[in-house]
């Protein structure tokens, strides 16, 4: 029993670590030994700016006025609208936005995101596609940014950059930080070739390139660029395209969202499966270390404390482990105590790790279960 409480110890410690230390550093290091520039050119292709919304009317008109001050010419821009079995008033404002390049497709019952996008882009008349959503705005320069990266004719797909603001709470600036960490592997794999997964909020990709999604597919930020890799094409991360947004302040706030995008990681086992497939899918390591992993990280971060704590009578060692892994946990416990104490940067790191693994935990009983249903 106590060696394979050992084993069990040791493997959860050293995949833990894989993912959150050493994958990253191999992706530093193949960005710096392999790196592939990329040549971008100005061109200005005609874009389609997809828009998929569900009860949207309290953003729709600020997001169209952001639309209108992107730096581009505004004859080569087409806007399309999908409206998801929106209750509100959102279809009405477009229709009386007073400008002819938008257009709406209302859909009186809710479809999905997946649904919407593919009737969105069946009617799309540019070369390019840009995907957003109607909470975030994007800088001016944005879509000319993006698009500057599809003049090499290596790439496929680009994501822009998120960057939070009115970060104000102890939770906040945890998952800020855990942000910063998310978009440095995705510069990295981008470096050295293509990043997995794009930012949901702002991304361009060729429309002959694009690819029906399943129904009911949660992360066609993470489908479509995988679909772009498997044509050979490359999907890189854009720093200079950035879209504004806010991040929860609280747990609970936060939970749904990232509910939504872990339930989506299981889903694409089911709606995708040949990413699964060393001989189909080109970025198989990438993806494998960068997403598919982290679903059993609670798992393995509650094996290694069951263990640890098994250990602890038989070698100090374990029980340093074990009272490291409590401290981390004592950090959470005082932070809900005493709201002051996430001035202190391990703290907030602490508090946000704990939440993002913990729904991550609840995403795995959640699919399966439900295996992701009614997540919009």
């Amino acid at each position: 029993m106590t060696t394979m409480a050992s084993l069990v110890c040791r493997a959860s410690f050293w995949l833990l670590f894989y993912i959150f230390v050493g994958y990253p550093l191999i992706a530093w290091l193949c960005g710096k030994v392999m790196h592939r520039p990329v040549r971008k050119q100005p061109i200005l292709p005609t874009v389609t700016i997809v828009i998929v919304v569900r009860d949207g009317v309290r953003h729709i008109r600020s997001k169209l006025k952001n639309l209108r001050a992107l730096d581009y010419p505004a004859d080569y821009i087409e806007i399309i609208v999908a409206c998801d079995g929106c209750k509100d008033r959102t279809a009405a404002l477009v229709r009386h936005s007073h400008d002819a390049r938008v257009r709406v497709m209302e859909f009186p019952v809710s479809r999905g995101k997946a649904l919407c996008l593919n009737d969105a882009v069946a009617t799309a008349r540019g070369e390019i596609l840009l995907m957003t959503d109607v909470q975030h705005k994007l800088s001016p320069l944005a879509l000319r940014e993006l698009v500057g990266n599809l003049g090499d004719p290596r790439v496929g797909a680009v994501s822009g950059s998120l960057e939070l603001e009115n970060v104000n709470s102890t939770f906040g600036h945890g998952v800020s930080a855990y942000w910063h960490y998310e978009k440095f592997i995705r510069h990295q794999e981008s470096r050295c070739g293509s990043s997995i997964g794009v930012c949901a909020a702002l991304y361009a990709v060729r429309s002959e390139l694009f690819r029906p999604l399943p129904p009911d597919t949660l992360l066609d930020d993470v489908l479509v660029p995988m679909d772009v890799a498997a044509t050979g094409r490359r999907v890189v991360f854009e720093p200079r395209a950035i879209a504004w947004g806010e991040t929860a302040q609280a747990p609970l706030d936060e939970q749904p969202r990232r509910l939504r995008a872990m339930v989506g990681c299981f889903q694409l086992m089911d709606v995708a499966p040949w990413l699964l497939s060393p001989a189909r899918n080109p970025l198989w390591f990438q993806f494998m270390s960068h997403k598919m992993l982290r679903l059993i990280a609670p798992w393995l971060l509650l094996s290694l404390l069951l263990s640890c704590a098994y250990l602890a009578r038989h070698q100090l060692a374990y029980g340093a482990v074990l009272a490291g892994l409590l401290a981390c946990i004592g950090l959470v416990a005082i932070e809900r105590a005493r709201p002051n104490a996430g001035r202190w940067l391990p703290v907030r790191l602490m508090v946000a790790f704990f939440y993002l693994n913990l729904y991550a935990a609840q995403a795995s009983i959640a699919y399966a279960r439900g295996r992701g249903e009614n997540l919009w």
